[in-house]
């Protein structure tokens, strides 16, 4: 396929949805002389909110906070955007767009990688709550939680733009099938309830889709060898895959450069993102060995248990003193009991609540500089309160969860 084949439908001035792909559920303040696009500005904002840099200390696939060469969430992500921009690149789609919902892909990750997001789903479900699902949490938390300084130094919402926000929300979902085109409808990404229900809006958003997964193959194949997952009978394994599809090699490198190559010939506005036979049924191939060997892999079940212990005592911990409006004078009087958990979930609290928080001592501090949505109102509602852990658990980096936990187990 030559260069450029999806220039007409790309996501630029001249697409005639590109009011609506741009459009913010609130304007951002503008500065005189700012000569950045709508998707650049995204792509800023989200490089400066503090999720994005949270995301270095979340697991990918393995837990080891202390090993600085094991992938974490944020390597995944880099990998990601360098992936999808090469191919937008090479198709003429709009970059910016690309490179900013590559980088916002993974905001809504739980710590502890998929198995956290698994507990969080249990816990919500438990309790009454519309089942956890990462990619449903990054939009909530760019459109609701995450907050920015603007020029006045007064923490807002991020009002991402709609092409943005639907790419979050859309992202999910295997590609078994060997084409992804974008649906024509532009709906709200809030009404978006499952994983995989729809595709993206734009082509930028299906070329980081399929991205995500040609971004996760080799580097966890990597890891795995790394940290010795992966014997002798596996690689051999592996390696017949790679003969049997034409490939001497399987590695990151070879990978990455294969399927990127693929992707930029065989795409075009009839076909979609798409790629040849022979590299969909590698992929397909590669993605049931890492399952097989490196995600269920039996040296992950004590992981998958200290991960459960923590978030479900945090959660617990946390539920169980909802005192209604007053759960905040709670949560400030047992902050002498757990500094750490009780002083941190107030002060989260307090920023999105539309409580009088004078009698608290960092209460005017947060008041005066805060004017973002308050989402959780006045903390009657229990069902309110429950999400309010959600988010704030979350959020949690794996190490700030570990030490949220020794909170509760230091006397």
């Amino acid at each position: 396929m030559a260069m450029n084949a999806l220039r007409d439908v790309a996501a630029f001035s001249g697409n005639p949805r590109y009011t609506e792909l741009i459009q913010r559920r609130s304007p951002l303040y503008q500065r005189e002389g700012d000569v950045r696009s709508p998707f650049q500005r995204d792509y800023t904002r989200i490089l400066h909110s503090l999720a994005y840099r949270r995301l270095k200390r979340k697991t990918q696939v393995f837990f080891n906070v202390a090993n600085d060469h094991i992938c974490t969430r944020i390597e995944h992500v880099q990998h990601v955007e360098s992936v999808s921009h090469a191919i937008a690149s090479y198709l003429g789609l709009n970059t910016e767009l690309t490179c900013a919902i590559a980088t916002a892909h993974d905001l809504g990750h739980a710590p502890f990688g998929h198995q956290g997001e698994s507990i969080l789903k249990a816990l919500t479900e438990a309790h009454g709550l519309p089942p956890f699902w990462h990619e449903r949490n990054g939009v909530r938390f760019v459109d609701k939680i995450e907050l920015l300084e603007d020029n006045r130094r007064r923490y807002r919402n991020m009002d991402l733009t709609y092409a943005v926000r639907d790419g979050i929300i859309s992202h999910c979902g295997e590609v078994d099938e060997n084409a992804i085109k974008p649906r024509s409808d532009l709906c709200d990404p809030e009404m978006i309830t499952m994983p995989g229900q729809v595709q993206p809006a734009t082509w930028e958003g299906c070329v980081v889709k399929l991205s995500d997964k040609i971004g996760y193959l080799g580097r966890d194949i990597s890891d795995a060898i790394s940290l010795g997952f992966l014997g002798e009978e596996e690689l051999q394994i592996l390696d017949r895959i790679g003969r049997a599809h034409g490939e001497e090699t399987v590695n990151t490198t070879v990978l990455m450069h294969n399927l990127i190559s693929d992707v930029c010939e065989h795409s075009d506005p009839d076909h979609g993102i798409c790629m040849s036979d022979r590299y969909l049924s590698l992929m397909n191939e590669i993605k049931k060995f890492n399952y097989d060997y490196i995600y269920l892999n039996e040296k992950l079940v004590p992981f998958r248990k200290y991960s459960e212990l923590i978030l479900t005592e945090l959660f617990e911990a946390l539920y169980c003193r909802f005192e209604g409006r007053d759960t905040l004078l709670r949560l400030e009087r047992e902050r002498r009991t757990y500094p750490h958990l009780c002083g941190e979930f107030v002060e989260f609290l307090g920023k999105y609540v539309t409580l009088d928080l004078s009698g608290f001592p960092w209460g005017e501090e947060i008041s005066c500089s805060h004017a973002n949505l308050k989402v959780y109102g006045d903390l009657s509602d229990e069902k309110v309160y429950v999400q309010a852990i959600v988010d704030f658990l979350s959020g949690a980096t794996d190490s700030f969860a570990i030490a949220l936990f020794d909170d509760l187990i230091s006397y």
